[in-house]
Protein backbone atom coordinates (compact mmCIF):
# COMPACT_ATOMS: atom_id res chain seq x y z
CA UNK A 1 0.00 0.00 0.00
CA UNK A 2 1.33 3.41 -0.96
CA UNK A 3 1.01 5.93 1.86
CA UNK A 4 0.90 9.43 0.41
CA UNK A 5 0.90 11.16 3.75
CA UNK A 6 3.67 12.79 5.71
CA UNK A 7 3.18 11.06 9.05
CA UNK A 8 6.16 10.61 11.34
CA UNK A 9 5.62 7.21 12.99
CA UNK A 10 7.90 8.19 15.86
CA UNK A 11 5.69 11.19 16.61
CA UNK A 12 2.66 8.91 16.88
CA UNK A 13 4.66 6.58 19.13
CA UNK A 14 5.48 9.53 21.38
CA UNK A 15 1.78 10.36 21.61
CA UNK A 16 1.02 6.82 22.81
CA UNK A 17 3.78 7.11 25.40
CA UNK A 18 2.43 10.48 26.56
CA UNK A 19 -1.08 9.08 26.91
CA UNK A 20 0.21 6.23 29.05
CA UNK A 21 2.43 8.45 31.18
CA UNK A 22 -0.19 11.11 31.88
CA UNK A 23 -3.54 9.30 31.83
CA UNK A 24 -2.95 5.59 32.48
CA UNK A 25 0.04 4.79 34.67
CA UNK A 26 -0.76 7.36 37.39
CA UNK A 27 -4.14 5.61 37.82
CA UNK A 28 -2.77 2.05 37.86
CA UNK A 29 -3.54 0.41 41.22
CA UNK A 30 -4.97 3.69 42.52
CA UNK A 31 -8.50 3.48 41.07
CA UNK A 32 -11.43 4.10 43.38
CA UNK A 33 -14.55 1.96 43.03
CA UNK A 34 -16.54 4.81 41.47
CA UNK A 35 -13.88 5.12 38.75
CA UNK A 36 -14.69 1.64 37.39
CA UNK A 37 -17.98 0.81 35.68
CA UNK A 38 -19.48 -1.68 33.24
CA UNK A 39 -20.44 -0.84 29.66
CA UNK A 40 -22.05 -4.27 29.45
CA UNK A 41 -22.00 -7.18 31.92
CA UNK A 42 -18.35 -8.08 32.44
CA UNK A 43 -17.11 -5.36 30.07
CA UNK A 44 -15.30 -2.85 32.25
CA UNK A 45 -14.39 0.75 31.56
CA UNK A 46 -12.39 3.06 33.82
CA UNK A 47 -11.62 6.75 34.02
CA UNK A 48 -8.22 5.89 32.57
CA UNK A 49 -9.80 4.47 29.39
CA UNK A 50 -11.82 7.63 28.87
CA UNK A 51 -9.01 10.04 29.69
CA UNK A 52 -6.55 8.20 27.47
CA UNK A 53 -8.98 8.20 24.55
CA UNK A 54 -9.64 11.93 24.93
CA UNK A 55 -5.89 12.60 24.97
CA UNK A 56 -5.19 10.40 21.94
CA UNK A 57 -8.14 11.77 19.98
CA UNK A 58 -7.03 15.37 20.42
CA UNK A 59 -3.39 14.71 19.56
CA UNK A 60 -4.03 12.42 16.58
CA UNK A 61 -6.73 14.66 15.13
CA UNK A 62 -4.17 17.47 14.88
CA UNK A 63 -1.88 15.28 12.73
CA UNK A 64 -4.48 14.69 10.00
CA UNK A 65 -7.20 17.34 10.06
CA UNK A 66 -10.51 15.87 8.96
CA UNK A 67 -9.53 12.25 9.53
CA UNK A 68 -12.18 9.92 10.90
CA UNK A 69 -11.66 9.02 14.55
CA UNK A 70 -12.91 5.61 15.66
CA UNK A 71 -12.35 5.09 19.39
CA UNK A 72 -13.49 2.21 21.54
CA UNK A 73 -15.15 4.42 24.13
CA UNK A 74 -16.61 6.90 21.63
CA UNK A 75 -18.19 3.92 19.87
CA UNK A 76 -20.78 3.77 22.63
CA UNK A 77 -22.07 7.20 21.57
CA UNK A 78 -21.39 6.97 17.84
CA UNK A 79 -21.47 3.33 16.65
CA UNK A 80 -22.03 4.38 13.04
CA UNK A 81 -18.36 5.43 12.80
CA UNK A 82 -17.45 1.78 12.23
CA UNK A 83 -19.37 1.81 8.98
CA UNK A 84 -17.44 4.85 7.77
CA UNK A 85 -13.96 3.29 7.88
CA UNK A 86 -14.18 1.81 4.37
CA UNK A 87 -14.96 5.14 2.73
CA UNK A 88 -12.82 7.49 4.83
CA UNK A 89 -9.60 8.70 3.24
CA UNK A 90 -7.91 8.29 6.63
CA UNK A 91 -9.13 6.77 9.88
CA UNK A 92 -7.47 6.74 13.26
CA UNK A 93 -8.58 3.61 15.13
CA UNK A 94 -7.94 3.84 18.87
CA UNK A 95 -7.92 1.39 21.76
CA UNK A 96 -6.97 3.75 24.59
CA UNK A 97 -6.45 1.00 27.16
CA UNK A 98 -6.43 -2.58 25.93
CA UNK A 99 -6.71 -5.04 28.81
CA UNK A 100 -9.01 -2.96 30.98
CA UNK A 101 -9.95 -5.97 33.12
CA UNK A 102 -6.29 -6.55 33.96
CA UNK A 103 -5.73 -2.84 34.61
CA UNK A 104 -8.75 -2.56 36.90
CA UNK A 105 -7.60 -5.60 38.89
CA UNK A 106 -4.00 -4.45 39.26
CA UNK A 107 -2.50 -6.88 36.76
CA UNK A 108 0.30 -5.30 34.70
CA UNK A 109 -0.84 -6.62 31.32
CA UNK A 110 -2.34 -3.79 29.32
CA UNK A 111 -1.48 -1.76 26.25
CA UNK A 112 -2.35 1.24 24.10
CA UNK A 113 -3.18 0.49 20.45
CA UNK A 114 -3.55 2.85 17.50
CA UNK A 115 -3.99 2.05 13.81
CA UNK A 116 -4.16 4.35 10.80
CA UNK A 117 -6.38 3.06 7.99
CA UNK A 118 -6.65 4.22 4.39
CA UNK A 119 -10.11 3.52 2.94
CA UNK A 120 -10.61 0.42 5.03
CA UNK A 121 -7.08 -1.01 4.87
CA UNK A 122 -4.59 -0.69 7.70
CA UNK A 123 -1.67 1.45 6.61
CA UNK A 124 0.22 1.81 9.90
CA UNK A 125 -0.08 0.45 13.42
CA UNK A 126 1.36 1.03 16.89
CA UNK A 127 1.13 -1.00 20.10
CA UNK A 128 2.65 0.31 23.32
CA UNK A 129 3.28 -1.71 26.47
CA UNK A 130 3.55 0.92 29.24
CA UNK A 131 4.82 -1.47 31.92
CA UNK A 132 7.73 -2.78 29.90
CA UNK A 133 8.13 0.43 27.88
CA UNK A 134 8.04 -1.62 24.67
CA UNK A 135 6.82 -0.09 21.43
CA UNK A 136 5.76 -2.03 18.32
CA UNK A 137 5.35 -0.26 14.98
CA UNK A 138 4.39 -1.52 11.53
CA UNK A 139 3.80 0.04 8.14
CA UNK A 140 2.18 -1.75 5.22
CA UNK A 141 4.91 -2.92 2.86
CA UNK A 142 7.71 -1.54 5.03
CA UNK A 143 8.07 -4.10 7.81
CA UNK A 144 7.52 -4.33 11.56
CA UNK A 145 9.73 -3.50 14.51
CA UNK A 146 9.60 -3.73 18.28
CA UNK A 147 11.83 -1.28 20.15
CA UNK A 148 13.53 -0.53 16.85
CA UNK A 149 14.42 -4.17 16.11
CA UNK A 150 12.97 -5.58 12.89
CA UNK A 151 10.73 -8.59 13.43
CA UNK A 152 10.91 -11.66 11.21
CA UNK A 153 9.23 -14.92 12.15
CA UNK A 154 11.40 -18.03 11.97
CA UNK A 155 10.65 -21.47 10.59
CA UNK A 156 7.42 -22.93 11.90
CA UNK A 157 7.62 -25.45 14.73
CA UNK A 158 5.59 -28.68 14.60
CA UNK A 159 2.02 -28.34 15.89
CA UNK A 160 2.88 -30.33 19.01
CA UNK A 161 5.52 -27.76 19.99
CA UNK A 162 3.31 -24.72 19.49
CA UNK A 163 1.86 -22.42 22.13
CA UNK A 164 -1.02 -20.20 21.16
CA UNK A 165 -3.79 -17.93 22.29
CA UNK A 166 -7.12 -19.71 22.32
CA UNK A 167 -10.34 -19.21 24.24
CA UNK A 168 -10.91 -21.61 27.14
CA UNK A 169 -13.99 -23.29 25.70
CA UNK A 170 -12.37 -23.92 22.36
CA UNK A 171 -9.16 -25.16 23.99
CA UNK A 172 -11.15 -27.56 26.19
CA UNK A 173 -12.89 -28.87 23.09
CA UNK A 174 -9.57 -29.64 21.42
CA UNK A 175 -8.24 -31.34 24.55
CA UNK A 176 -11.36 -33.49 24.84
CA UNK A 177 -11.12 -34.50 21.19
CA UNK A 178 -7.40 -35.35 21.59
CA UNK A 179 -8.07 -38.32 23.87
CA UNK A 180 -9.38 -40.30 20.89
CA UNK A 181 -6.77 -42.81 19.61
CA UNK A 182 -6.98 -41.54 16.03
CA UNK A 183 -7.13 -37.84 16.91
CA UNK A 184 -4.61 -35.50 15.29
CA UNK A 185 -1.94 -33.97 17.55
CA UNK A 186 -2.75 -30.68 19.24
CA UNK A 187 -0.54 -27.77 20.34
CA UNK A 188 1.29 -28.18 23.64
CA UNK A 189 -0.22 -25.15 25.38
CA UNK A 190 -3.10 -22.68 25.18
CA UNK A 191 -3.41 -19.38 27.02
CA UNK A 192 -4.99 -15.95 27.02
CA UNK A 193 -3.40 -12.71 28.28
CA UNK A 194 -6.70 -10.80 28.43
CA UNK A 195 -4.78 -8.14 26.52
CA UNK A 196 -4.79 -8.71 22.78
CA UNK A 197 -2.21 -5.98 22.17
CA UNK A 198 0.44 -7.84 24.16
CA UNK A 199 -0.53 -11.07 22.44
CA UNK A 200 0.04 -9.45 19.06
CA UNK A 201 3.46 -8.26 20.17
CA UNK A 202 4.38 -11.82 21.18
CA UNK A 203 2.96 -13.19 17.92
CA UNK A 204 5.27 -10.85 16.01
CA UNK A 205 8.23 -11.83 18.21
CA UNK A 206 7.50 -15.54 17.89
CA UNK A 207 6.77 -15.82 21.62
CA UNK A 208 3.31 -17.05 20.66
CA UNK A 209 2.97 -19.32 17.64
CA UNK A 210 -0.68 -18.77 16.81
CA UNK A 211 -3.89 -17.13 17.93
CA UNK A 212 -7.58 -17.54 17.20
CA UNK A 213 -10.00 -14.69 17.86
CA UNK A 214 -13.75 -14.92 17.38
CA UNK A 215 -16.74 -12.73 18.14
CA UNK A 216 -17.12 -9.12 17.09
CA UNK A 217 -13.45 -8.60 16.10
CA UNK A 218 -13.57 -4.88 16.74
CA UNK A 219 -10.99 -2.95 14.71
CA UNK A 220 -9.39 -1.20 17.69
CA UNK A 221 -8.40 -4.65 18.98
CA UNK A 222 -7.07 -6.12 15.74
CA UNK A 223 -6.19 -3.60 13.00
CA UNK A 224 -2.72 -2.69 14.27
CA UNK A 225 -1.88 -6.20 15.46
CA UNK A 226 -2.80 -7.99 12.25
CA UNK A 227 -0.59 -5.57 10.32
CA UNK A 228 2.28 -6.02 12.80
CA UNK A 229 2.04 -9.80 12.48
CA UNK A 230 1.81 -9.71 8.67
CA UNK A 231 4.80 -7.39 8.33
CA UNK A 232 6.78 -9.78 10.55
CA UNK A 233 6.05 -12.50 7.99
CA UNK A 234 3.00 -14.15 9.54
CA UNK A 235 -0.22 -15.22 7.88
CA UNK A 236 -3.69 -14.24 9.10
CA UNK A 237 -7.07 -14.95 7.54
CA UNK A 238 -10.70 -15.61 8.38
CA UNK A 239 -11.42 -19.28 9.00
CA UNK A 240 -14.70 -19.35 7.09
CA UNK A 241 -13.40 -18.52 3.64
CA UNK A 242 -9.77 -17.44 3.97
CA UNK A 243 -10.50 -13.75 3.52
CA UNK A 244 -7.85 -11.31 4.66
CA UNK A 245 -8.86 -9.28 7.71
CA UNK A 246 -9.81 -5.66 7.05
CA UNK A 247 -10.76 -3.23 9.83
CA UNK A 248 -13.57 -1.76 7.72
CA UNK A 249 -15.34 -5.11 7.46
CA UNK A 250 -17.11 -7.00 10.24
CA UNK A 251 -17.41 -10.64 9.15
CA UNK A 252 -20.01 -12.35 11.36
CA UNK A 253 -19.61 -15.99 12.23
CA UNK A 254 -15.96 -16.34 11.24
CA UNK A 255 -12.86 -16.45 13.42
CA UNK A 256 -9.57 -14.70 12.79
CA UNK A 257 -6.70 -17.19 12.81
CA UNK A 258 -3.04 -16.13 12.87
CA UNK A 259 -0.06 -18.42 12.28
CA UNK A 260 3.63 -18.05 11.40
CA UNK A 261 3.07 -18.98 7.74
CA UNK A 262 0.45 -20.26 5.30
CA UNK A 263 1.27 -23.95 5.83
CA UNK A 264 0.90 -23.66 9.61
CA UNK A 265 -2.32 -21.65 9.16
CA UNK A 266 -3.79 -24.40 6.97
CA UNK A 267 -2.83 -27.13 9.43
CA UNK A 268 -4.21 -25.22 12.40
CA UNK A 269 -7.39 -24.32 10.54
CA UNK A 270 -7.98 -27.98 9.68
CA UNK A 271 -7.38 -28.98 13.30
CA UNK A 272 -9.81 -26.36 14.61
CA UNK A 273 -12.56 -26.96 12.06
Amino acid sequence: MSINLDIDPDRVADILREAAATEILPRFRTLKSHEISEKNPGDLVTVADKASEAFLTARLRSLIPGALIVGEEAHEDRPEALGEINDADWSWIIDPLDGTHNFAHGTPRFAVIVALARRGETAMGWIYDPNGDHLAMAQAGAGAAIDGVRMHLDTTAPITEMTGSLGNKFADRLRARAVSPDAPPIPKAFLRYRCVGLEYMDLARGGLDFARYAGKLMPWDHAAGVLLHAEAGGHAAMTGDGRIYRPGTRPPGDALLLAPDTAAWTELNTLMS
